[in-house]
């Protein structure tokens, strides 16, 4: 389960606002040149298992709860990921999705 793995929902669970909530582990750090690309590669994956519906055969209980996606960091965006993560929300937030990130210490 990693940002650099697009092919696994690392984890799925239910938001105290019961929403879906799809996490995104994120463990590389900013100065990685792959790292922005890994990322969108992740998140589109992330939208094409809800977009499919297959986000219901994997977890039925999503049926009719918005969907969050979140990304729960290693490491403290710098000012570029800052920008590019909130690109992101603006764009997820537009096409009816949410999106939030987090450093986990």
């Amino acid at each position: 389960m990693a940002v650099d793995n697009p092919s696994i929902i690392d984890f799925i669970s239910i938001t105290p606002e019961n929403e879906v909530q799809l996490t995104i582990s994120d463990h590389l750090n900013w100065d990685d040149e792959n790292h922005f690309l890994h990322l969108q590669n992740k998140i589109n994956s992330y939208l094409e298992v809800v977009e499919s519906n297959q986000i219901y055969e994997i977890y039925p209980e999503a049926t009719g709860k918005q969907i969050v996606i979140n990304v729960a960091l290693k490491y403290k965006p710098n000012k570029e990921a800052k920008d590019f993560l909130n690109e992101i929300a603006i764009f997820l937030k537009s096409n009816n999705f949410n999106f939030d990130y987090s450093v986990i210490k």
